[in-house]
This record gives C-alpha cells, structure tokens and sequence, in this order.
C-alpha cells in the first residue's frame, strides 16, 4: 500500500493530498529512511516516524487497513512505541 493512503486511512491527516505534502517535504520516515516519495510502498511491521502538530508519533505498523474507517478500527492497524512522548 502507498504511504500516502495509509496514512488517510490510519487517520493521521485528513487526505492524500495532505499526506503527500507530508512526504514532498520530507516529514516522514520509514525505518529511519527519510520518505521522499507518497507512492513508497508499506508492509505490516514498518516503523513510522510522523511530525503531527507539536509531537513526533513513532508507530508501528501492524496490519494493513481496507479503508478509511472509524478511528477505533484505524487503531487497531498499528502500535505507537512511544506512547508517553
């Protein structure tokens, strides 16, 4: 799955579009790589690093989303490692 869709459907931003304006500006990281295209694909058991507002989310991903669902459903697709920071 691309990074972009992924993050709208785990609920992190609102759309592709913003998604993708994450990643052209280089916010976002897979396993310590820098991100530097939104068609990078995603497998179950990633590392994410996210800037989200005023916090750095350090997620992992631990299962693959079918859609954009509720935020309940979204939370079971990953693990946040630093749940504290």
């Amino acid at each position: 799955m691309r990074i972009d869709r992924l993050l709208c459907f785990l609920r992190f931003v609102r759309t592709r579009s913003a998604a993708r304006r994450l990643v052209d500006e280089g916010h976002i990281r897979l396993n310590g790589e820098r991100v530097l295209r939104a068609s990078r694909d995603i497998a179950a058991g990633d590392v994410l690093t996210l800037p989200l507002g005023k916090t750095v989310r350090l997620v992992e991903v631990l299962s693959l989303p079918e859609r954009r669902g509720p935020p309940r459903e979204a939370q079971e697709c990953y693990r946040e490692l630093d749940p504290g920071a």
